[in-house]
């Protein structure tokens, strides 16, 4: 391919013969355009000459590298964006692309909205926390939304086997770092906006304002009118604003909420709509994102009959309020929280059904928003029966230190708790004081098969070390 085809550039480097795209210089081959991107780890810059003598074509900076053959932009995470999509010919342009953003809810979503979507027959994409999916083939992934390169790859591939809708969790990163830059979403939606990613975003302003940029990519707004920062959201906004609710005036609302262990139900209303909806997972935010992905779909033109119908037929996430066979007198559950707020939406949810006690396992990420260490201490505290302290993904911090901050919520309340460092033994510890009607809640690591620890990752299944702990009972 051509440079010009990629980029705007001099007409002396117009002509120049692209074969690959690159911000990664260890992923670089001769021919290739490199971008230098300045990230919170290394900036790109500084491999640029290395890169040149590697085999690289062109380089693209935001400054002048007294390099030859540098294309100067003003931001190389947009251009690394719009040659991506350029190299696979633009393939979201033949797609109906669907965005959520928002700290908590954002997988339940889109997994209810695509079982909606594909009721309909259609063949959907999704990208995600959990995994990239094009129709049932699921595609491993690394983070919640890919960089450029790779979602444009994606999005290629989806197109190519038949997919028409693609689905799409969109962090707060993503939008910062432009890696779904020029992109027009249909519908994109809003779950809520609670304490996650301070480490990145340093301020919960900046944080919303990340989240807020992809509200300025679509053509549709879905927005939880519950939340505090949904004003916020829509102010300014030019496109369509729809909204859901339990209470507030909104588009549309849930009356009549009837909660069970293991499902919700209740009347979705609007103007000219009165349907009822169940969806088989239990708890106030299965309300929330059950109405986030009903409202998305109907605003794409969907029969809210047929919406109904298809989200009944989904029977849960992976990891989201997921309960573990144990063939015991007591439940397991393992859920992602890993925030203050999702960690409160789950443990309150099953402290209003227990029978008995509520056993709360957890603990936070290492190199991540430590503030909210002692928020998710005081919260375990306040809806549990018994609070297990042990490590999450510790990385390169001292588990000890983390759960200390974490302490610091849970002392001096009358919740009494047990710190248990290594994960397995708190989930063995946890198993063998489970009594009759006990609920035991394994918040954190969800859908995740493995622990990010300072020596390595290591494989980490809770549902296996539950498995293997019960059998050999």
């Amino acid at each position: 391919m051509k440079l010009k085809e990629l980029i705007e550039c001099d007409k002396k480097l117009e002509n120049l013969e692209i074969t690959g795209v690159t911000c990664d210089s260890r992923l670089l081959k001769q021919g290739f355009a490199f971008v230098c991107l300045n990230g919170s780890a290394s900036d790109g810059h500084d491999f640029a000459q290395k890169a040149l003598e590697n085999g690289a074509a062109v380089i693209v900076a935001e400054r002048d590298l007294g390099l030859e053959n540098q294309i100067i932009v003003s931001d190389t995470h947009a251009t690394f964006a719009l040659m991506s999509a350029n190299w696979f010919g633009n393939p979201a342009n033949e797609l109906k692309l669907i965005g959520v953003t928002g700290t908590n809810g954002k997988t339940s979503v889109t997994y209810m909205l695509k079982k909606i979507i594909e009721s309909f027959g259609f063949k959907v994409g999704l990208v995600g926390t959990i995994q990239n999916m094009i129709g049932e083939e699921i595609i491993p992934t690394k983070n919640t939304t890919p960089n450029a390169y790779d979602l444009n790859a994606l999005f290629a591939q989806m197109h190519d086997k038949g997919c028409t809708y693609v689905i799409m969790e969109v962090s707060s990163h993503a939008l910062e770092q432009c890696r779904v830059y020029n992109l027009t979403f249909e519908v994109a939606m809003f779950t809520n906006l609670t304490q996650d990613h301070l480490d990145y975003h340093k301020t919960m302003e900046n944080y919303l304002e990340a989240k807020k940029k992809l509200f300025y990519m679509c053509n549709t707004a879905v927005i939880n009118s519950d939340d505090e920062y949904a004003e916020k959201i829509v102010e300014g906004l030019n496109c369509k604003i729809v909204t859901y609710s339990t209470g507030n005036a909104s588009t549309f609302s849930a009356k009549g909420i009837n909660y069970r262990p293991d499902s919700v139900e209740y009347e979705l209303l609007s103007e000219d709509i009165l349907q009822h909806i169940k969806v088989k997972t239990g708890g106030k935010f299965t309300v929330y994102n059950s109405l986030c992905a009903v409202c998305a779909a109907i605003e794409l033109g969907f029969d809210v009959g047929a919406i109904a119908d298809g989200i009944e037929t989904l029977k849960g996430v992976k990891g989201r309020a997921e309960v573990v066979p144990v063939n015991r007198d007591f439940t397991v559950i393992i859920d992602y929280a890993h925030t203050p707020d999702g960690l409160k939406n789950i443990l309150s949810t099953f402290n209003e059904c227990k029978k008995n006690r509520l056993i709360t396992l957890f603990g936070c990420g290492g190199d991540r928003d430590k503030t909210k260490r002692p928020i998710m201490g005081s919260v375990a505290a306040r809806y549990s029966d018994f609070v297990i302290v042990t490590n999450d993904n510790p990385r390169s911090e001292n588990p000890t230190e983390i759960i200390n901050d974490i302490l610091v919520g849970l002392d001096g309340t009358p919740t009494p708790y047990k710190v248990i460092e290594n994960r397995v033994e708190a989930i063995k510890y946890a198993l063998s004081i489970a009594l009759k009607d006990d609920i035991i809640v394994l918040a954190g690591k969800g859908h995740e098969t493995y622990q990010i620890l300072s020596t390595g990752t290591i494989h980490l299944d809770e549902r296996e070390v539950v498995a293997e702990v019960l059998n050999q009972a």
